[in-house]
């Protein structure tokens, strides 16, 4: 390699993030800020009620602990570095940090979608074999479930930041992204990412698009057995639970396929940016008011908590 590619490997790269207008800045950090701090408050209160309330401890629970805890680490992966970047004049990055940022956001982001099979899974054993369910969702088979979600997003991203680690980076080292994600540094690689991009699009699509097909298939399954309902209120009520549940899943597995399952030379950067916040900010932000802030028990969870902390911190006051 050349002295010019090895100045341009050891340069950092520059985080361009949502907009160069400096206009536009604080709007959007006020924004992005508010729908931070929701989904960190959300996705941990759920956490906390779980953990707290020993009637949420069942397998649908135990499933959506674990979800809300990947969804809280999914999004400081990236959203408290795309605030400070819209304050910021600085916004470069090191190679090194790129590669563990991006290691991470693909770690958890195959949590989630691993997760939300496993959640679909739960709730199609409940509904169409009831008198099964204790045998079929036991605590072992949702540790199970838990530990192969973790374990294989983990192997997954493992293999995609060893094989970017060897690219070389001889163009413009300015990103056009607020985080460093595939398509845009592929874009910028002058190395042969053809092994990466085949990657994306078989390994990829193992650990996205077939959890999406499982929970269409569950939730195709549950429909059939909802309409079989004797209650019109309750084939409503269902009707409406899973049609909520079913518009966040698409919302996210949607995004993430159009940007992720596409050729780099098709990738267009802008686009790509509004449908990343789609998956990066918005439907975890939605997943704890989807899945459980309207649920009963869980608000009744809350309520114990929020009592259990008011009653601390007043008891320690001197």
């Amino acid at each position: 390699m050349d002295a010019a590619n090895e100045s341009s490997e050891g340069s950092p790269f520059i985080l361009l993030g949502l907009t160069t207008n400096p206009s536009q800045q604080r709007p959007l950090f006020m924004l992005f800020l508010v729908l931070y701090v929701a989904g960190i408050l959300g996705n941990g209160l759920i956490v906390a009620a779980i953990q707290a309330s020993p009637a949420l401890y069942t397998p649908m629970y135990f499933l959506l602990a674990h979800l809300s805890f990947a969804d809280l680490c999914f999004t400081s992966v990236t959203v408290p570095k795309m605030l400070a970047n819209l304050l910021a004049h600085n916004r470069s990055i090191s190679l090194a940090g790129c590669l563990t940022q991006m290691y991470f956001f693909f770690a958890l982001g195959v949590t989630d979608s691993c997760l939300l099979a496993a959640m679909a899974y739960d709730r199609y054993v409940a509904i169409r074999h009831p008198l099964h369910y204790a045998t079929r969702m036991s605590r072992a088979m949702c540790t199970a479930l838990v530990g192969t979600a973790w374990l294989v997003s983990h192997v997954h991203s493992l293999l995609h930041i060893l094989l970017m680690a060897r690219l070389s980076f001889c163009a413009s080292h300015q990103v056009p992204h607020f985080f460093c994600d595939h398509q845009p540094l592929l874009r910028l690689s002058c190395s042969d990412t053809w092994h990466i991009q085949l990657l994306i699009f078989t390994e990829g699509a193992a650990v996205v698009v077939t959890p999406f097909l499982l929970i269409l298939a569950s939730y195709g399954a549950i429909a059939a057995a909802v309409l079989r309902l004797p209650s019109a209120t309750g084939r409503l009520r269902a009707v409406s639970t899973c049609g909520s549940h079913l518009a966040v899943v698409g919302l996210f597995y949607g995004t993430v396929i159009a940007v992720y399952f596409q050729p780099t030379s098709r990738y267009e950067a802008e686009r790509g940016r509004v449908a990343t916040v789609m998956y990066t900010v918005v439907t975890p932000m939605l997943n704890p008011v989807i899945y459980s802030l309207r649920n009963r028990d869980v608000q009744g969870a809350l309520r114990k908590l929020r009592y259990w902390v008011f009653s601390l911190v007043f008891f320690s006051l001197p």
